[in-house]
């Protein structure tokens, strides 16, 4: 199951959001002191613990790879990809933090 989909920031509703298949996927998010707080997961049931599940997470966390944010994954399941994947998004953690 191959789907190509654009990840946007939605500023008004501080969350980043796609549309897979007609139904919204979500990553609520707030913004303090040069970082990202992604603070929660809102996906249909049968995306959850899915590849497409983990590729919108990476999609929002890889537009933050050239930018002076660091990002802080308060969501369950955002803290559960980090550590799947700490290798290749540790540089996001602020320093001192370890997931």
């Amino acid at each position: 199951m191959e789907k190509d989909f654009e990840v946007i920031k939605n500023e008004f509703q501080r969350q980043y959001e796609t549309r897979i298949d007609g139904e919204l996927l979500t990553v609520e998010f707030s913004e303090h002191d040069r970082k990202i707080f992604l603070t929660k997961l809102t996906i249909p049931d049968h995306y959850l613990n899915s590849e497409i599940q983990d590729r919108f997470i990476s999609k929002i966390l890889d537009s933050f790879k050239d930018t002076r944010f660091k990002v802080m994954p308060t969501s369950p399941d955002i803290t559960k990809f980090f550590r799947k994947n700490r290798l290749k998004y540790k540089d996001l953690l602020p320093a001192g933090i370890t997931i």
